[in-house]
């Protein structure tokens, strides 16, 4: 417990805890709600790459009583059909494992087993804090639907906190957000995720971002290069998250296929 305080007062000393500002609902007469929808709608664009995309992400995973375990995994997405594919590299006991979501559905990959296992969204990814979900790109506005809004101060930054109920018929990693967007670059700078009773299960604070130029895009494409998250079951549990290495060549139609999965094993 202690030690994962120590590293939340790390990140607040960038981030902030600050509660600021008027509680604005959206029951109010002349309730900004669209105007909440518009800058859901800027965050998601910001992170689009309208092409695809390859990089490097590496998890590192913090449980109590246990030695951390750093997970090396690339990992390949397409806007155009929303296809997604992470492939672990290291350690070597789970080298070759991957996940590949096609249309609405997410596959798990064990090559000790040779068997494809479906998945939800809510699956941690190989037992981190981490969701398929936090290194895709934000979907905010198709995923969610602002019902409050509140003008915050977070450390040195002037935000937005929203609250957001996930729509019906979808699978989502979290029914229910709340998420603090700064005012000025329209970057995320935290999020709290609960379940359907309301029990917070993850606090997340996204300490780097950086930008790449796209070419498909003809613009810059922003990105989370460092992501910490904590458990809120477990409080000893905890993620960091890096990405590296973006490159937004275009990729192989053949990659985001089982085959493609299965003879990186081999």
């Amino acid at each position: 417990m202690v030690a994962r305080r120590t590293v939340a007062k790390a990140v607040a000393l960038g981030l902030g805890v600050g509660w600021l500002g008027p509680r604005v609902r959206a029951a109010r007469a002349g309730s900004p709600v669209e105007q909440w929808r518009e800058v859901l709608r800027t965050v998601d664009d910001r992170q689009r790459n309208n092409g695809d995309w390859r990089a490097t992400a590496f998890f590192e995973r913090k449980e109590k009583d246990r030695v951390p375990v750093v997970f090396e995994t690339e990992y390949f997405r397409r806007s155009a059909d929303r296809r997604f594919l992470i492939l672990f590299v290291k350690p070597k006991a789970v080298a070759g494992q991957g996940y590949l979501r096609i249309d609405n559905n997410l596959w798990f990959y064990d090559p000790g087993v040779g068997r494809w296992d479906r998945r939800t969204e809510r699956e941690r990814i190989n037992g981190t804090d981490a969701r398929r979900s936090d290194i895709d790109e934000s979907r905010f506005a198709e995923q969610y639907e602002p019902s409050e809004g509140t003008e915050q101060k977070l450390g040195v930054h002037d935000t937005i906190c929203l609250r957001l109920n996930g729509k019906p018929g979808l699978d989502l990693a979290f029914p229910a957000l709340r998420v603090w967007i700064d005012q000025q670059t329209k970057n995320v700078l935290k999020r709290e995720e609960y379940a359907l009773s309301g029990r917070l299960l993850r606090t997340t604070y996204y300490t780097k971002w950086t930008n790449v130029y796209s070419a498909s895009k003809k613009g810059d494409v922003w990105y989370p290069a460092e992501i910490r998250m904590f458990d809120e079951l477990e409080r000893a549990n905890s993620t960091v998250t890096q990405i590296r290495s973006v490159d937004l060549k275009p990729l192989d139609a053949n990659l985001f296929t089982k085959a493609w999965l299965e003879s990186k094993s081999r």
